[in-house]
């Protein structure tokens, strides 16, 4: 395997989780400027959670499969479990 080859995913693997991390910055830099996003500790902290377990299930869904299907399927089931969970914890969408 050539070194192109080896490393023609990490530019995605460095653009998938920059754009968690800006997800999770984005509350950060809008407290600065609004008294509407209060969010604590403990909201960075489990969005934080909830983040790292959508990179991570997407890294294994993209490492465990070499079938774009799988891939795209599997990832799609993690996003919609993710916004569901995220709708729930938000706003109490099952309440």
């Amino acid at each position: 395997m050539t070194d192109i080859a080896r490393n023609s995913g990490t530019h995605w693997r460095w653009l998938g989780w920059g754009t968690l991390i800006a997800a999770l910055l984005i509350p950060a830099i809008a407290m600065q400027f609004s008294q509407e996003v209060a969010w604590g500790p403990g909201d960075f902290l489990v969005m934080g959670i909830l983040l790292g377990a959508v990179g991570f299930g997407i890294e294994a869904a993209v490492r465990l499969s070499n079938a774009m299907r799988v891939r795209l399927l599997v990832t799609g089931a993690i996003l919609a479990a993710f916004l569901l969970v995220w709708a729930e914890l938000a706003v109490g969408l099952f309440d």
